[in-house]
């Protein structure tokens, strides 16, 4: 080792040395920061003592580790960081929060070994090196125990969610099952306010999983969109069974929603989670109306084979209904579009070229210019359509839309398999 290194290495021990008997004040300082800085940290009484008795922990560690050169492959963590990471999870204040206390902590930790350098006065090579030394330890130290912390609060994240779920399952039967019941009672026993706008989702991961690890993942993904989504308190999320949840989106009086920005947090959150969305809803009756929306959706994106990540409602309406029996649905798409409803390319091209022609009120122009075509083309795929369906387009119009509609979301499992 470098006399230069020796030297540093004395002059952080005497640092840390020195803060040592200032450590209680160190905590304070860093605890009150925390609390002003990160609102979701800002508990109960027993909440901000636990978040007390951490911040004391971690500060007279890692002065222990500086003062005596504790190598970090010997440290285990204080007790209290474990504890108060397992808090957290059971009251649903998202991890975020808890790393971002770790790096905002580390920060004004430092402030104090710092300072305390610069009034001693060492050289410059000396102060150089034993900032490097002080930075790379205690780095190391908050990177191995916020790793640690992470792990113990998806741990019980993951223990809570399972253990809640019966319980809170039982209440929300009750409340989409009766007609008659106590709202009052029941917000009371979910904490969630039924007497608002509610949006229903249904969420599932496509693989199998084990344990909590995928419930935990649908239920930050629900923390997710509240949040991209603004809503006006926590979703209401319960396990259905260890890959599929329900969830219900607070929304107060608000009326809109930004459709593409949901979808996007979806698909941007979690790299497999599908969801079927209700429509925006009020009151008791709209909190089963809107789950209810979001299952039957649900069920015709499992019909569809789960091409779509996310699939609305409002979008699928018409044939999120009609698919309770896909035999008789498919039986009956067969005798709108004939021909037509062939699982090929060319039926396809046929298919959306209809579709955009009835969308646009019967006009070549207007559909030509939808898919950058010749109005010829389009005039000779609609043509070629009648064929098939061995009738006028302007034959029962109704039906060919929603048949055109079923044959867009649920694709082949509806369609006809042309003979080899």
């Amino acid at each position: 080792m470098a006399m230069g290194d020796t030297e540093a290495m004395k002059r952080l021990s005497l640092v840390a040395s020195e803060l040592g008997s200032h450590a209680p004040e160190v905590s304070r300082d860093v605890w009150a920061r925390l609390v002003a800085e990160i609102p979701q940290l800002r508990g109960d009484e027993d909440i901000l003592s636990l978040l007390q008795a951490s911040v004391s922990e971690n500060v007279i560690t890692m002065l222990h580790i500086l003062e005596h050169d504790v190598s970090l492959e010997n440290v285990e963590g204080p007790v209290a960081a474990w504890e108060y990471a397992r808090r957290l999870a059971q009251r649903n204040i998202p991890i975020s929060a808890l790393v971002r206390a770790y790096r905002i902590g580390h920060f004004y930790f430092l402030q104090w070994p710092l300072d305390e350098l610069h009034r001693q006065r060492p050289d410059e090579e000396v102060s150089a090196e034993a900032t490097r030394r002080m930075l790379s330890v205690t780095f190391g130290y908050i990177d191995r125990i916020s790793e640690r912390v992470i792990e113990v609060y998806q741990l019980e994240r993951d223990r809570w969610l399972l253990g809640q779920t019966a319980a809170r399952t039982a209440r929300v039967r009750e409340i989409l099952d009766e007609d008659r019941m106590d709202p009052d009672w029941a917000e009371s026993v979910l904490g969630y306010r039924l007497g608002q706008r509610h949006l229903g989702i249904v969420l599932w991961l496509p693989e199998r999983s084990h344990g909590g690890a995928a419930l935990s993942r649908l239920d930050r993904l629900t923390g997710r969109i509240a949040a991209e989504l603004d809503c006006s308190g926590r979703p209401l999320f319960v396990a259905r069974d260890e890959t599929l949840a329900w969830a219900w989106l607070p929304f107060g009086s608000r009326g809109e929603i930004p459709w593409e920005l949901l979808a996007g947090t979806v698909e941007d959150g979690d790299p497999t989670a599908l969801a079927c969305v209700g429509d925006l809803e009020c009151g008791v009756e709209g909190f089963r109306r809107t789950h209810r929306q979001a299952v039957r959706a649900q069920d015709l994106a499992v019909a569809a084979g789960q091409d779509s990540r996310v699939t609305l409602y409002h979008q699928v309406a018409p044939i999120a209904l009609m698919c309770k029996d896909i035999d008789d649905m498919r039986a009956w798409v067969w005798s709108v579009l004939g021909e037509l409803a062939t699982d090929d390319e060319h039926s396809a091209r046929l298919r959306e070229t209809l579709q955009i022609f009835l969308a646009t009120g019967g006009s070549y122009t207007a559909t030509a210019g939808r898919q950058i075509l010749h109005k010829n083309t389009v005039q000779y795929r609609i043509r070629k359509a009648e064929e098939a369906m061995r009738r006028s387009v302007h034959e029962r119009r109704t039906d060919l839309g929603l048949a055109l509609l079923a044959c867009q979301y649920l694709g082949p499992p509806i369609l006809r398999v042309r003979p080899p």
